[in-house]
């Protein structure tokens, strides 16, 4: 019997969770369950006290996976129906809940068994290689896992097959010579679009009351300035990783956003989550060197951030008033964070300005979206039909916050601030322009990114930003 007709005649069995797919399910499930109602997180104790099977029971229970887009290994697909196409019998043994493997199975069609993880059975290590071992026999089938789970159904197996290993299972590998499928290490650029880097220009608005308090060149205010951005950033992006988690389907849709690292896999959820507890910790700890009204603001951004995420990003109108509050919150905390007061105005006119940029964010996706008339955004609270209500809110708010700059402007509050106040009144023109310009290249199709993100890319706004600070520094001098 040749090398081929002997591996034909031995099953090859896989493992789902790091080895077929580049997630766990597990993790996904949870995520998808909180998201569905973040009250079930009281229910998850109750449910793990009857064991892990009955915890993935009652998870995959209530939440349903979409098998299309989960971020499938290519090498080891192939890999697979190479087998499958030699006449090879492929078995899928997994430890996730029989609905989830069942459905992956389906949509796959390579399988000729499934193994998987019930109400009663966790079919992890032991479970699984016993279960394998009465099917198939000691040593009657090959086996591709990826983790110490799997340490020992690969000492049952005939033949092991590594897969993206984690430190166990790469010992375990390299002393016993088994065959490595390995995966490309996240590269530094991954962890950092994981952070979201780019985003952290957002929190450059916690200098704004220094800067209009003109208190930019004191050095007792700068440093906790720079505290509370290094705080916010931080928090940011811990929040960013939480988001990313609950719209893992959503993203996987997407035809961009399914390049993140957790939705393509790039990145483990518990990488993930370890990098926001280390977020959190670096966030409150600079907070509370900074001061207790400035970490009292962080508190609210970060309960804001986590309700938009889990709740409000999905209703109508409240989502893009609570973006343009989180914007007006970073305001108010550089003010926390220096001691220096706010006024009425830069507060109207951050929340106007920012109302504006939020529409035309929401108005991008209602514009590429190919739904029909009466169904809403996936994750969203807008139908198609509402594109022109959201562009005219978005452009009122436009005008409204320039109407408050145009007042603020000649008010006597600038007199006392400003030696030339005429010099700011080109502020109000250049404000229109950057908004204004926003929303027609909306109207075009040619804005793809967060408005806020493209401002600060973009090399025309960036001119006319420059030339308003300039006319700021000029007429306070």
């Amino acid at each position: 019997m040749d090398a081929r007709s002997e591996n034909s005649a031995i099953p090859l069995a896989v493992d789902l969770d790091g080895t077929l797919i580049a997630t766990d399910l597990l993790w996904e499930g949870l995520f998808a369950l909180l998201k569905k109602n973040p009250l079930n997180i009281f229910l998850v104790p109750f449910w793990l006290l009857g064991g892990p099977a009955r915890l993935k029971q009652a998870i995959a229970a209530a939440v349903d996976i979409d098998p299309a887009t989960l971020p499938y290994r290519p090498e080891v697909l192939k890999r697979l129906r190479d087998e499958q196409s030699n006449g090879r019998k492929i078995v899928l043994a997994t430890g996730t809940p029989r609905k989830f493997a069942d459905a992956i199975a389906r949509h796959l069609g390579l399988f000729d068994a499934v193994l998987a993880s019930d109400g009663d059975e966790n079919l992890t290590s032991e479970r699984k290689r016993n279960a394998l071992v009465a099917a198939y026999g000691d040593g009657g089938f090959d086996y591709a896992g990826n983790s110490r789970h799997d340490l020992k159904v690969f000492e049952a197996a005939r033949a092991a097959i590594v897969v993206a290993p984690d430190r166990a299972a790469a010992r375990w590998q390299a002393s016993h010579g088994s065959e490595l499928i390995a995966t490309q290490q996240p590269s530094l650029r991954t962890i950092l679009k994981m952070l979201r880097v780019h985003q952290w220009l957002k929190n450059s608005l916690i200098a704004v009351p220094l800067v209009l308090a003109h208190k930019y060149v004191n050095l007792d205010m700068l440093a906790p300035a720079l505290l509370a951005f290094v705080s916010f950033s931080a928090a940011a992006s811990a929040i960013y990783i939480v988001n990313d988690f609950f719209d893992l389907t959503l993203d996987r849709s997407h035809p961009t956003k399914r390049d993140r690292p957790f939705a393509s896999g790039k990145l483990s959820i518990p990488f993930g989550l370890a990098s926001v507890a280390i977020l959190l910790v670096i966030s409150l700890a600079t907070a509370a060197f900074t001061s207790i009204e400035f970490l009292a603001v962080l508190l609210i951004y970060l309960v804001a951030t986590t309700a938009y995420s889990l709740a409000v990003k999905r209703m109508l109108l409240l989502d893009v008033l609570t973006l343009a509050g989180l914007y007006t919150l970073r305001i108010l905390a550089g003010a926390a964070a220096t001691g220096v007061d706010v006024s009425f105005w830069l507060l109207a006119f951050s929340i106007f300005f920012f109302l504006s940029l939020a529409l035309v964010k929401r108005y991008v996706e209602l514009r590429s979206s190919t739904l029909n008339v009466g169904e809403r955004i996936a994750g969203r609270g807008y139908r198609i039909e509402d594109q022109d209500i959201v562009a005219q809110a978005g452009m009122a708010s436009a005008f409204s916050s320039v109407l408050v700059l145009a007042l603020y402007i000649d008010s006597s509050a600038v007199r006392e601030l400003y030696r030339e106040p005429w010099l700011i009144w080109p502020l109000a023109p250049i404000v229109l322009y950057l908004t204004m310009r926003v929303w027609i290249l909306a109207r075009r199709d040619e804005l793809h990114d967060d408005p806020v993100v493209f401002i600060i890319r973009d090399w025309r706004s960036q001119i006319v930003v420059l030339i308003g600070a300039a006319l700021l520094l000029v007429a306070g001098w």
